[in-house]
């Protein structure tokens, strides 16, 4: 598959979320989607991510944004990590990595001289027509939410 690009359709979805029920594309269409691929819960840059985008939560809101972060781990391991840090956000469950490929942000990583396949932290703006907007690839977590929440805004 080509990797996906700004102006592009976003590949369709459907996954289990933190909240008990199912979460796709489809069902967010008109609205701004912010899809944010994160590697593993309650680590520490993903646990700074997921607050920097719970803080500011009510402004994402505002500009008619869903914020959904989108990792490997189990919906109960995401209803463990949104409790103990009171997130804000919806938190989906690819357990077997199906969408994080759709998206392109299963990739080889490197650590201690070892690589690995991981998940890429990235973030894609889709807008109200279901089109990516911007994608963010190989996220630093400082000032992202706010770099994110600037670029939504721009889309009202």
């Amino acid at each position: 598959m080509s990797e996906l690009a700004t102006g592009m359709a976003a590949p369709e979805f459907n996954l289990p979320t933190d909240e008990g029920g199912e979460i796709s594309l489809s069902q967010l269409k008109g609205k701004i989607v912010v899809l944010y691929f994160y590697p593993k819960d309650d680590t520490p840059g993903c646990t700074t991510e997921a607050i920097d985008f719970s803080s500011r939560i009510a402004d994402f809101e505002a500009s008619d944004a869903v914020v959904v972060g989108i990792s490997k781990d189990s919906v109960k391991k995401h209803q463990n990590f949104k409790a103990k840090h009171d997130l804000k956000v919806i938190l989906a469950s690819d357990p077997e990595g199906e969408m994080i490929e759709r998206y392109g942000v299963w990739v080889e990583k490197a650590m201690y001289g070892r690589t690995y396949m991981g998940i890429e932290r990235a973030t894609f703006l889709i807008g109200r027509d279901g089109t990516i907007r911007h994608i963010w690839r190989a996220v630093k977590v400082k000032n992202h939410a706010e770099t994110v929440l600037a670029a939504v805004q721009t889309l009202q």
